[in-house]
């Protein structure tokens, strides 16, 4: 009798995953990894942060850690803190009541579960991803049900900066109830993040747009 899964076909390989692939079976003793973007050590390996070796430690010897299972949204006070770093404590959307914030597995889960909330609890169809960007995300917001996935300009390769005129541009011209998928911090794959006053810039054109980001 035939598999029920032999007709499945086999996904193409993510072009990142593969190249690290690639690294670990080569040879040389001369080679670099620059595919995933992690801190290493001189050696090649996976930097900890010592604040995260730090909370191990701690964790590991709290006997009165919850391992129950969580809430549907998450650790609240993990949730309520992250909201507060990303907004800071004296956000008006805070004080109104305006925010809240949801756990979920790691940056590509989380862009999942907006994305799905936004289309099937919004409607929301068309979001904008940077140019460049982390290469799943076109295909999280494909799979999760947006029909029309478009870039924004973003890094300016001959200047080697963030190319703030067109990024206003395109932001400018995106349809209203748009999705922008903004990097806060560490803009993935460039590692360069626009400065406080184009933030402010980006955030005055969200609001005139009455765009959602």
């Amino acid at each position: 009798m035939p598999s029920y899964f032999s007709n499945v076909q086999v996904a193409p390989p993510i072009e990142v995953f593969h190249m690290n692939k690639m690294y670990q079976d080569d040879t040389s003793p001369t080679k670099v990894n620059l595919t995933v973007g992690a801190y290493r050590t001189e050696e090649g390996q996976p930097w900890v942060l010592p604040v995260v070796r730090e909370a191990e430690k701690r964790l590991a010897a709290d006997t009165t850690t919850n391992h129950e299972y969580l809430p549907v949204l998450g650790f609240e006070p993990f949730c309520k803190a992250a909201v507060e770093l990303v907004l800071g404590k004296d956000s008006p959307a805070i004080k109104e009541n305006r925010v809240t914030g949801v756990q979920c597995l790691s940056g590509t889960g989380s862009l999942r579960a907006g994305a799905e909330f936004l289309t099937r609890q919004l409607g929301m169809k068309t979001v904008y991803i940077s140019a460049p960007s982390w290469g799943n995300h076109k295909l999280v917001f494909n799979n999760a049900g947006f029909d029309t996935i478009k870039t924004y300009r973003y890094w300016d390769t001959e200047n080697r900066c963030v190319d703030i005129k067109n990024f206003i541009a395109d932001l400018e011209a995106a349809p209203e109830r748009s999705v922008i998928v903004l990097h806060g911090c560490a803009h993935n794959p460039t590692g360069m993040d626009p400065t406080h006053e184009q933030w402010k810039q980006v955030a005055d054109v969200i609001k005139v747009s009455l765009i959602c980001s």
